[in-house]
């Protein structure tokens, strides 16, 4: 069973969205890069990664990373995730992004007395919506001003819409010099501006692969790729695969649970809207 729940209304510059699971499936699931970190409650058997020979710890924190993994469920899965916008997580746990670049880390490993107060309400906590009731009055009484959070926002925004938007204008547009703004954005999104585009053209190419109206060359261009060689490299280095063979992968899970470790943009799509249920809080 899978539910999408939206943040609150001050959340929502924030948290991107809260997602349930609970499946007795087996599976294994393949995963890209999303460019947005999460914070992740497993209520039941944590899930397992092959490639690192880890499971995730029942409170995990889940930095940006720059390849492709997969996850393993041994069919006793329980799991309350929140995933944040790619630059907002920092001041909900009081440690930078780039401190867990490509890594998962145990949220019991930063040692911060309000997020363990928070990870024990959810584990003794049976209900999933007064789980997130309580994150929610966690997350609010984090939300303070912060001109770094301001302006790389308005970066990755910029980046959502143009992801081969030049990195000198996009640090024009924050008042900073280069390095500044090269400083700024790793310390507040977690990988320099560079990588985050590029996970931002993969993932716009990723989505308009799934609505199959466009060529891969048509594609290509459209997210600012060089030429279709150009968007080819950038999947094999992002999900192991080239576009056409991703396409043909059949993936024996429950679609929404594809979807939201995969592909950040298409939850705009309302054809994947219809397939899993959205909650408002």
């Amino acid at each position: 069973m899978m539910k999408i729940y939206q943040p609150s209304k001050e959340l929502r510059p924030y948290v991107r969205y809260y997602w349930v699971l609970k499946s007795d499936e087996h599976f294994s699931v393949p995963t890209f890069p999303i460019g947005c970190p999460q914070i992740i409650f497993h209520k039941k058997t944590p899930l397992y990664i092959p490639e690192i020979d880890k499971n995730q710890s029942e409170f995990t924190i889940s930095g940006q990373v720059n390849f492709p993994a997969h996850l393993q469920s041994d069919g006793s899965l329980e799991m309350i995730v929140t995933v944040f916008h790619p630059h907002t997580i920092g001041i909900f746990i009081d440690t930078p992004p780039s401190a867990f670049y490509n890594l998962e880390i145990s949220g019991y490993d930063i040692e911060n007395r309000q997020l363990n107060e928070i990870s024990r309400k959810i584990f003794d906590c049976g209900d999933s919506k007064v789980c997130i009731d309580a994150l929610e009055r966690y997350l609010l009484s984090k939300i303070r001003p912060s001109i770094n959070i301001d302006r790389i926002g308005e970066s990755v925004s910029s980046l959502l819409r143009h992801p081969s938007m030049p990195m000198n204008l996009l640090a024009n547009a924050a008042c900073l010099s280069n390095r500044q703004y090269e400083r700024v954005f790793r310390y507040t999104v977690g990988m320099n501006p560079k990588e985050y585009s590029r996970i931002v053209r993969f993932q716009k190419a990723m989505w308009l692969m799934q609505r199959g109206e466009k060529s891969f060359a048509a594609i290509a261009a459209e997210c600012g790729y060089s030429d279709q060689s150009h968007l080819i490299r950038n999947f094999k280095e992002l999900s192991g695969h080239t576009p056409e063979s991703l396409l043909k992968q059949h993936i024996p899970i429950p679609t929404c649970l594809l979807i939201l470790y995969n592909v950040a943009f298409i939850l705009s799509d309302i054809k994947i809207y219809r397939q899993i249920c959205i909650k408002k809080i």
